[in-house]
């Protein structure tokens, strides 16, 4: 999901190259049509990716977004980070990275959390913390060793957090 902003049309381009599909929208504006693109993406076969923390944050902060599509979709939820070694960092709400020539990065994912279809509102509230602490974990352990990515010491990582 990608804004209509000028950071949305290039994030959306840069997505696209990985494969994933565009779908307009955001927490803030046109989020019920948002969230009906994703889940059409999601019955035609496509892999869809939120940035999590919204077009405002808080910074790592999980919106409800992904699990309202989980809960209608049937697919499940993962969460992932990616740490980057000494970074520029830009001067933006969410301090975005760019990775610098050879430096090292480190992606950990989640485990699936599976979101039943039929959940009272406490259940979602739930999944929704699940969510939360699932991308903790993950933001945790990959900014923790990133220095160690690639070394003999760590050459991958294979569990899932």
């Amino acid at each position: 999901m990608s804004s209509d902003s000028f950071d949305g049309e290039y994030t959306g381009r840069i997505i696209r190259k990985f494969g994933f599909v565009k779908v307009r929208g955001s927490s803030s504006k046109g989020a019920v049509r948002a969230l009906l693109g994703m889940r059409r993406a999601v019955e035609e076969g496509a892999t869809v990716a939120f940035t999590i923390d919204g077009p405002r944050g808080p910074r790592f902060v999980a919106k409800p977004g992904p699990v309202v599509v989980a809960r209608s979709t049937g697919v499940p939820l993962v969460a992932f980070h990616i740490a980057l070694e000494n970074p520029w960092l830009l001067k933006t709400w969410d301090r975005s990275m760019i990775p610098r020539p050879f430096s090292r990065g480190l992606m950990r994912v989640s485990r699936q959390i599976l979101v039943p279809e039929n959940i009272t509102d406490a259940d979602r509230d739930r999944y929704h913390g699940e969510l939360q602490a699932a991308l903790d974990r993950v933001r945790e352990f990959s900014e923790a060793n990133v220095q160690k990515a690639g070394s003999a010491e760590f050459p991958y990582c294979d569990a899932r957090a």
